[in-house]
């Protein structure tokens, strides 16, 4: 079986393009693999139109290391964001076609399941008027609809500094959100990298009274020692990860022993294989592994193909049944949160499960999408100038 060509397919909303790829073969099988970029989408699509010249076309789908190491190396500059999202949309799309091939699911091919369910944890929840009775409102909608745990930036344009005016507001925001849960949902509280670590410290430990199941991104991801800083004073669990693009550059962040639950996203770090050795390697560090998943239902599909297979994985993002929920019929086979447990259960559909529908994808074109995490008003995820 040779690879005969790629199609690329953009499905957009005000605040993200979703970028699906399909891989088709001689043989008439297509996989899928799909990645949401942050104002890049047109830079990945040129790059995959290079790639597929140089690296794709002809290529054998069941050789997924080979042609990853191929994509990765063989253009001889370092891979970033680009290169390693274009891999990981591949990659997962190769893995999908020899699932199917096989008549197999992919959690099968990387060495079966260890359980049977993953949980999830909502995001993209809190686009209402940024107010403790506006998100206790919604964060009870959550719940009502069977999840047991949900993700929250409470701190509205913080950057390094907080007042204690907008401190105390965040706090005011938290304390809503708990009530709404109950006690024994997890809620993730995350600082999307805002903050200097006194700051980050500092709020910490305001808001440890709510149980935060962990500390998401508390600095800037750029500076490692910033971060040995902060997970030596607070008393809860770090978790980081979502802005690195290579495997590898995750070692000095276990060497550190900074954090305890890393956050690949399976679109950006080249894939599902390399997804699930980073998961290994974590797991001889003892810690936990929960992707960071901002993607749609094939990034979600692939996401769980690591879940179901690796003994430290925590639990998975999910946006889709909040944020631009609409999109998720674009892929027929979605993965679906278990309103009776608030998990995601073992499929035992060939390759990733989905397929593309091409001609529903075409009913969103993609946007000038815009997310800006400094601009006031950017939990609504509607973007200055749209509706």
């Amino acid at each position: 079986m040779r690879i005969t060509g790629i199609s690329t397919h953009v499905v957009g909303t005000p605040w993200r393009n979703l970028t699906y790829v399909q891989v088709h073969t001689d043989e008439g099988l297509t996989g899928v693999g799909e990645t949401r970029m942050l104002g890049h989408t047109d830079a990945l699509i040129g790059y995959l139109r290079e790639a597929e010249a140089n690296h794709i076309l002809g290529s054998d789908p069941f050789a997924v290391e080979d042609l990853v190491r191929r994509m990765k190396y063989g253009d001889f500059g370092r891979a970033g964001e680009i290169v390693m999202s274009g891999i990981a949309v591949i990659e997962m799309a190769c893995w999908d076609i020899k699932g199917k091939a096989l008549g197999v699911p992919v959690w099968q091919l990387l060495g079966g399941k260890v359980t049977n369910k993953v949980k999830a944890y909502a995001n993209g929840w809190y686009t209402t008027e940024r107010t403790p009775e506006a998100y206790h409102k919604a964060a009870q909608a959550v719940m009502e609809r069977g999840y047991k745990a949900l993700k929250i930036d409470p701190f509205g344009t913080g950057h390094f500094e907080l007042d204690h005016e907008q401190s105390l507001y965040a706090v005011s925001l938290i304390e809503a959100v708990r009530d709404a849960i109950g006690p024994e949902a997890e809620l993730m509280l995350e600082m999307h990298g805002r903050f200097s670590p006194a700051t980050a410290v500092r709020l910490a430990k305001e808001l440890a009274p709510f149980k935060p199941a962990w500390l998401e991104e508390p600095v800037p991801p750029e500076n490692l020692k910033a971060l040995e800083k902060v997970a030596a004073k607070v008393d809860m669990p770090v978790a980081t990860g979502e802005r690195i693009h290579d495997r590898i550059e995750f070692r000095e962040l276990f060497e550190s022993q900074a954090v305890d639950i890393i956050q690949p996203d399976v679109g950006h770090i080249g894939g599902i294989w390399e997804t699930r050795k980073l998961a290994a390697t974590a797991e001889t560090h003892y810690v936990l592994v929960a992707p960071h998943n901002v993607g749609g239902p094939v990034l979600t599909a692939a996401s769980l193909q690591v879940g179901f297979t690796a003994p430290n994985f925590k639990i998975l993002e999910h946006f889709n049944d909040f944020a631009d929920a609409e999109i998720k019929k674009v892929v027929k086979g979605a993965p679906q949160v278990n309103p009776e447990d608030g998990c995601f259960h073992l499929s035992d559909a060939p390759g990733l499960g989905v397929e593309l529908d091409v001609d529903a994808a075409a009913e969103f074109p993609q946007q000038q999408a815009r997310f800006d995490l400094w601009a006031e008003g950017w939990e609504q995820r509607k973007p200055k100038g749209t509706k």
